[in-house]
């Protein structure tokens, strides 16, 4: 049966000589998988550049639930991005964030509002004329609360750390060595208590920003099972640099 709906890429594999398999989030049923025949041919229907990381597309696709691997009948780009393919900044940031959510979204079923969530963010981030380097953070802070991992910040004014495993802020230094230190505790609640559209006004310097990256990938690490080590981030700091 055939069904219109948005995707955002993800990943994308080789298979067989000029086929692949493109994992792809989906606004009606969640992550899916998908064979995609002939996409190397010069006259292919659906090109590999439409299939690049965090890109947007309108999709006819054919639709088996339960099934492991799916087909797409049509696809086009929509809303076409016009600088993250072309802005080494934007898109080391669209290539890292790629990797955190890929890592982050397990689920097979819809989820409209996650998916408008980070539609819009790809979006934002591709129409941004201001200064893009503290944007992944305040993304990824407010993904927490569509991947039900949301912090506990009711306790910030009495603790004086964030405890990562816990998602709580806590008087005393934790037993371990994952927590946000006293001297970020500000800047961490800065995170999660700004609008994403806030990324310009977000003042950091180097280091905060290598260190708050840290803090919210071991966060991640910690509260999404099998989350995996996590690679791209070393290139955006490079970038960011």
């Amino acid at each position: 049966m055939l069904f219109k709906t948005r995707g955002i890429v993800l990943k994308v594999t080789d298979f067989a000589e000029s086929s692949v398999v493109a994992k792809i989030y989906t606004e009606k049923f969640g992550l899916q998988t998908y064979l995609i025949n002939g996409v190397k041919k010069p006259k292919a229907k659906i090109h590999l550049n439409m299939l690049q990381p965090l890109h947007l597309l309108e999709l006819v696709v054919y639709h088996k639930p339960n099934g492991n691997m799916q087909r797409i009948k049509d696809a086009r780009t929509f809303p076409l991005l016009l600088h993250i393919p072309y802005d080494i900044v934007k898109s080391s940031i669209a290539i890292f964030l790629n990797e955190m959510i890929y890592k982050s979204i397990k689920q097979q079923h819809e989820d409209e509002v996650m998916f408008e969530f980070i539609a819009k963010g790809v979006e934002l981030l591709d129409q941004s004329a201001e200064g893009v380097s503290n944007f992944h953070l305040l993304f990824l802070a407010r993904l927490t609360r569509f991947l039900g991992f949301y912090p506990d910040l009711s306790a910030s004014d009495r603790g004086r750390f964030f405890d990562l495993k816990d998602g709580v802020f806590v008087q005393h230094q934790p037993p371990h060595v994952y927590f946000v230190e006293t001297d970020f505790k500000e800047a961490w609640l800065q995170l999660f208590e700004s609008r994403i559209d806030d990324f310009a006004v977000l003042k950091l310097n180097n280091h905060a920003r290598k260190t708050l990256l840290a803090k919210l990938i071991d966060f991640y690490s910690f509260h999404i099972e099998d989350f995996g080590a996590v690679k791209s981030h070393e290139i955006l700091e490079e970038v960011l640099s």
